[in-house]
Order: C-alpha cells, then structure tokens, then sequence
C-alpha cells in the first residue's frame, strides 16, 4: 500500500514552506534542519552569495553527493557479482 501523504510546515533560510510528500514528521525535521546547517555553512563561506545562488549550489552539491553515492553502490554491486 502507498505511504500517506503528509503535510509538514518547514522554514528555511527564514521562509515557511508547506511540504507535501511521503514520509514522517521526524524525516521532514531532520531534512530542515540538515538543509538550514548548509546554507547557514554556505553563507559562512560566502556571506556576499545571494539566497538563489546558495539554494542552486547546495542543490548541485547534494546531486553530487547523491551520485557519487549511486556509483559507489554500483561498484560494490559489480564487484558482488
């Protein structure tokens, strides 16, 4: 059976957001909070970059991590086989 959909009211970076998706309340938390340290991280290391330009290098820095993370699993799976 397909997991409910939820709704979560999130802030981050200062703005309330509505999200809508699957998942707990607790997932949701730890995903704001996580996405709140590393903008909070970037600003730090940039303080002049725009709020757009830190949600696209944060996306892009997660998409990163994430295939990185696919190509290790892919790697062990051949290496499985």
């Amino acid at each position: 059976m397909a997991e409910r959909k939820r709704r979560f009211k999130a802030v981050i970076d200062g703005k309330e957001y509505t999200i809508i998706g699957p998942g707990t309340t607790a997932h949701f938390e730890a995903v704001t909070a996580l996405l709140n340290q590393r903008l909070a991280a970037l600003r730090e290391a940039a303080p002049k970059m725009t709020k757009e330009d830190a949600a696209v290098l944060l996306a892009f820095n997660v998409l990163s991590d994430q295939v990185a993370a696919a190509a290790a699993a892919q790697k062990t799976e051949d290496a499985d086989a």
